[in-house]
């Protein structure tokens, strides 16, 4: 039984009510429970019931009406083809055809060229060309999350024409609350908010209360740079242009905020050393095969560090208590790296870096690694003098670690400035990447200053 809560007016639905209507053949019941949902509680009993449920689904809903599920549910990328195998071919192309048009090229996009095809050739031309479009776009491009369902008006017709204009473009348009003028030649000049179209008289001009101070994005845009676009101005939609200002779309805040999650997803991947993250791996063999290359590649770091130790051999064996403070220095020194480089590569997410600080974040961070480390050598020379009585030994591994942490503090943050410098993305330069690094250099620090001074010690 579907029921309103009176305090959160929040829609709650008895699950297993719904699943016994599936089972005994209600259609009409179940249609009238299921549509009471918010589409969003609809696509999550979508996904929760089995592919023997879901095949009774298909035949209660319209492509239209499942149009809208597919819209709304997270499904992830493998799951796609999984859900379009169970349905017939004709009905998953009318449910593309209803869908906006960008909501439908997501989910192509995630499928073999022979299936997308085959799914174009069954839809109507109209909705087929104008997914043909968008997909000819390359990805993570605006071109590729635009929509090309929005409200143009011309910037020398009254506010009743575009009224009218609108009303008749409302129903298939993503949103409604930005009108975009454009000249004789298609060419964008302005926006009209929905507001300033119903408060003003309907003999007015639209280029006498249009704003001319249009904030758009090229096609080509990174869709990182739309996303800031959006968040900078605080915009519900932003039109996309050619080179030549022609409108070709928009891009609306939904869309940006699946950008937002899958950037953010995609960044913490990387400094996780993960190849991809954006799904749950549901096996241990899919999560070992996007795991296994990055730990190959700092396996074979580890092993220069290892052999680096073995090149210290002769000076280890005179003083074994050095190998002690191998993992100390080498984790003190990763632990700065990564701090440093999560700085960096917040700053470059976020703009936050321009090319005039750079230097300026370069010489904090210098100047942040000598004071940490000064404080951690302190504090180390003495704990191995409680420890251990060794003065000389405590001034060495403090000597160390300070050196370290300002070597690991200046690379945490010069790789990845260096990166983006050079179009890589920074976060590419992972923790475990840096930490490792960081392991050898530390290493390397620590035995070469032994060396130096073992005649002392």
């Amino acid at each position: 039984m579907v029921h309103k809560q009176d305090e959160t007016e929040e829609v709650v639905y008895d699950e297993s009510e719904l699943i016994l209507l599936l089972e005994n053949g209600s259609l009409t019941l179940f249609r009238e429970e299921f549509l009471q949902l918010h589409p969003y509680d609809r696509a999550l009993f979508y996904k929760k019931v089995g592919k023997k449920l879901r095949a009774i689904i298909y035949h209660y809903l319209s492509p239209k009406e499942m149009a809208e599920i597919f819209e709304l549910s997270e499904i992830d990328d493998d799951d796609y083809k999984r859900f379009l195998d169970e349905m017939d071919a004709t009905y998953a192309a009318d449910m593309f055809a209803n869908m906006f048009a960008d909501n439908a090229v997501d989910v192509l996009n995630e499928l073999d060229k022979a299936q997308v095809v085959s799914y174009l050739t069954l839809m109507d031309q109209e909705a087929a060309d104008e997914i043909k479009a968008l997909l000819h776009y390359e990805e993570f491009t605006a071109g590729s999350i635009m929509t090309t369902e929005f409200v143009v008006i011309p910037q020398d017709s009254t506010v009743r024409s575009a009224m009218t204009i609108l009303r008749n473009e409302a129903p298939k348009a993503e949103t409604i609350y930005y009108l975009f003028v454009v000249d004789e030649d298609e060419r964008l000049t302005g926006v009209v908010s929905l507001r300033d179209l119903i408060i003003a008289h309907e003999d007015t001009l639209i280029h006498s209360i249009m704003n001319d101070r249009v904030v758009s994005v090229l096609v080509s845009d990174d869709q990182e740079d739309v996303a800031r676009t959006i968040k900078d101005y605080n915009f519900l939609a932003v039109p996309v242009v050619d080179f030549q200002q022609h409108i070709l779309g928009i891009i609306t805040v939904d869309d940006i905020i699946d950008v937002l999650d899958e950037e953010a997803s995609d960044d913490y991947s990387k400094l996780a050393a993960v190849s991809d993250m954006n799904t749950f791996d549901k096996n241990s063999f899919s999560a070992a095969k996007k795991r296994l290359p990055w730990l190959l590649i700092l396996l074979v770091l580890g092993m220069l560090t290892a052999n680096l130790i073995g090149f210290f051999e002769s000076t280890i064996e005179k003083v074994a208590l050095l190998a002690a403070f191998i993992p100390l220095i080498a984790g003190t020194a990763g632990n700065s790296g990564t701090q440093a480089l999560a700085v960096a590569v917040r700053g470059i997410a976020t703009r936050d870096i321009e090319e005039e600080s750079k230097v300026k974040l370069l010489i904090r961070e210098a100047g942040t690694g000598l004071m940490t480390g000064f404080i951690c050598a302190i504090f180390v020379v003495g704990l191995i003098y409680v420890w251990k009585q060794e003065f000389l030994l405590g001034l060495l591994v403090g000597a160390a670690i300070l050196v370290s942490i300002f070597v690991a503090t200046i690379s945490g943050s010069f790789i990845p400035l260096f990166m983006h410098k050079m179009k890589v993305d920074p976060a590419v330069a992972s923790g475990p990447f840096i930490t490792t690094l960081n392991d050898l250099l530390s290493t390397l620090i620590y035995l070469g200053l032994a060396t130096l001074f073992i005649s002392d010690l």
